[in-house]
């Protein structure tokens, strides 16, 4: 909308002349010809270029009616709102597409070294070293139901016992919520935005970590998740069905496919020691094949055929008749990696790049989409409904309804990983809370274990009592977690543990690449790498660690909320060296090592604040006056040049520091 101003002489005005006040679309003049103040406000004729301004007589300095094209400029922009969802469609297709293909990439470039790993029986009988192996394995197919299938074959077999299988389905638990994590980090370009996303999505791992520290010991102590759910499954009639149908799959594997498939029964048949599998390839080349029986004479010695059915004898030679069963492969598989005679490694690595980069695309530009649809009131009331309790008394009602949405569209799609992935930017733009995005993730974890159900009750026969086993002990895994972190609102600490990672990496942004290192690999690997060492390592480690850590949590709270009962010394933890208690040794560190990436020479920054940037006024149009236009003697004193512009600091926002710490 255009704005017009207009300039009125004072009453110390001596002389007329003509003024001109020019808009974008309209030029409007007119003369002021009185000297008297009384008469000069009705003395101004205003003679209107354009018909479509409505030119009052009387009153000029009232607003001038100029939203003559406001009806076709809002037609105009209800149409692009209307030709972006499609946009947002396709590009949540594409996201999930890439979720999908960056699975089977990790698959290709871990999935037999994950079959190795689940060899060793004898490892996986302690606890400790099953969690660890569950959460490794996860997060090297990036696929809970991989690992859980695997386990399943595992005590099918009678290779695992279910108690054994219990920790490895928690460490599963905890490998499937790195795919949020790691979506949250695309959204590091704005701080903000970061630090919600990022919160969004380590509330799955906080509360996945908090449950298997409460869950695990007493597993390991009483068996309670074992024995509940084999009085489950043997008190239920239980008989062998069809899989159950997935929605998500059906939209993309028809794209998927296309690209590369993949035969996964080759990291089960090494898991299940099956050496001749080493030799096979993960990528599908064949399809389709046909099994053919043929009747073969083969002759034996010193055998005697009397009675037998299909056997013979002439002289001394004995033959019998054989049924032998031939597969034929009869069609190949239409992929990119069909007939690339590229090695698993390689082809997961350059699909690990690819679908990396379609990822981090689909999902700054699902961003931006998200940015421009829900702004202004449409932002304002869509999350005022999804984050607005219900009124007193039935306000504790809301979580739960929320956990329902998250199970229902969870078992819509078959994945939580997906569902999890794609709240994320809707967390990082502020439209869903972190309060609310709680119940939805816990939601979304019962949502998951329904569908492994599903998918249990489709195991054959000889699978399906310990197939619908494990899948409830994950079931009551994740019940009894939601019991011990949600009811109460005293316990919701996974709400203020990610809310506190979300203002750290909101400080300091390679602590989000830190934390992925450290939780989902370095520690797996460091603990699994004791319990090999036995329990006597483990303790003599574990022990004073876990001795440290409590002292170190009961010595903050005392700090927070009753200092006075603490000594001097230990109000405080400016007694040690710095880098012990703050990251400011380490990030600068880190900056010197990535300054190298930035020109000092093209910012001013304000030495007094390091976390500004001084933006001069090039950067800002409104204060770019030509030097013509004040030559050209304007009135309007909003046009006016200021004698000393002072150049605008900006609080960061984004990666736009030069000296801060890049990604």
């Amino acid at each position: 909308m255009d704005i017009i101003s207009y300039v009125l002489y004072p009453e110390s005005t001596m002389s007329s002349r003509p003024i001109q006040i020019t808009s974008t679309e309209h030029t409007i003049s007119f003369n002021a010809d009185s000297h008297n103040p009384k008469q000069s406000s009705t003395a101004l004729d205003m003679v209107c270029n354009s018909k479509d301004v409505n030119c009052p007589s009387s009153k000029p300095w009232e607003t001038v009616n100029t939203k003559c094209s406001e009806g076709s400029r809002g037609e105009m922009s209800s149409l692009m709102n209307i030709l972006k969802i499609p946009v947002l469609l396709l590009l949540l297709y594409g996201f999930v597409c890439s979720l999908d293909v960056l699975s089977s990439a990790f698959q290709l470039a871990g999935g037999k070294v994950a079959g190795d790993i689940f060899q060793d029986n004898a490892i996986l009988s302690n606890p400790v070293a099953g969690l660890m192996v569950g959460i490794l394995v996860t997060v090297l197919v990036q696929s809970s139901s991989t690992s859980t299938s695997i386990v399943v074959s595992l005590v099918s077999s009678g290779l695992l016992e279910v108690k054994s299988a219990v920790p490895i389905i928690m460490g599963s638990n905890i490998g499937t919520s790195v795919t949020n994590t790691i979506v949250a980090l695309m959204q590091a370009g704005e701080r903000n935005e970061f630090k919600r996303a990022f919160a969004g999505a380590t509330i799955h791992d906080c509360f996945n970590w908090l449950s298997v520290l409460v869950m695990l010991p007493l597993e390991v102590a009483s068996g309670v998740l074992s024995h509940l759910a084999n009085i489950t499954v043997n008190n239920l009639q239980l008989q062998s069905g069809e899989d159950a149908p997935e929605l998500l799959k059906t939209i993309t594997e028809p794209f998927t496919k296309l690209i590369i498939q993949l035969d996964k029964s080759v990291i089960t048949g090494i898991a299940l020691g099956d050496e001749s599998m080493r030799n096979h390839s993960l990528v599908k080349i064949w399809c389709r094949s046909s099994v053919f029986v043929s009747s073969v004479n083969v002759t034996v010695t010193s055998r005697n055929c009397s009675g037998e059915l299909h056997c013979g004898q002439d002289s001394d030679i004995t033959w019998i008749t054989q049924n032998i069963t031939s597969k034929i492969n009869t069609e190949k598989c239409r992929h990119l990696f069909v007939d690339s005679g590229l090695s698993d490694l390689t082809v997961g690595l350059i699909l690990l790049a690819c679908s990396l980069m379609v990822l981090c695309t689909c999902l700054l530009m699902i961003v931006k989409v998200l940015n421009s649809l829900l702004k202004g009131q449409v932002a304002k009331v869509i999350e005022r409904v999804i984050n607005t309790d219900f009124p007193y008394p039935l306000g504790w009602l809301s979580g739960y309804l929320a956990m329902l949405m998250g199970a229902g569209m969870t078992f819509i799609i078959q994945s939580s990983s997906v569902f999890t992935s794609a709240m994320t930017p809707l967390i990082g733009i502020g439209v869903i809370s972190l309060n609310r995005a709680y119940p939805l993730t816990l939601g979304s974890n019962i949502g998951t274990t329904t569908t492994a159900i599903l998918a249990a009750l489709a195991s054959p026969r000889e699978k399906l009592h310990a197939a619908c086993q494990i899948a409830l002990c994950h079931f009551y895994f994740n019940i009894f977690g939601i019991m011990l972190w949600y009811p109460v609102p005293i316990t919701r600490l996974p709400i203020r543990m990610a809310s506190a990672l979300g203002e750290r990496t909101a400080k300091y942004r390679w602590f989000a690449v830190l934390y992925l290192l450290v939780c989902f690999l370095l520690l797996p690997l460091l603990v699994f790498g004791f319990s090999l060492a036995g329990w006597q390592a483990m303790v003599g480690v574990g022990a004073p660690f876990v001795a440290v850590m409590t002292f170190i949590l009961l010595v903050n709270l005392m700090q927070s909320h009753s200092p006075a009962h603490l000594p001097k010394t230990l109000r405080n933890w400016d007694f040690l060296p710095q880098w012990m208690h703050s990251l400011k040794p380490a990030d600068k560190l880190i900056t010197r090592a990535t300054a190298l990436c930035c020109s000092p020479a093209r910012l001013n920054i304000n030495t007094s604040d390091p976390d500004a940037v001084v933006v001069t006024s090039d950067i800002r149009p409104e204060l770019s006056i030509s030097k013509s236009k004040v030559e050209q003697g304007y009135d309007n004193p909003a046009l006016s040049l200021p004698e000393e512009i002072e150049p605008r600091v900006f609080r960061l926002r984004g990666l736009e520091r030069c000296n801060s710490t890049p990604l």
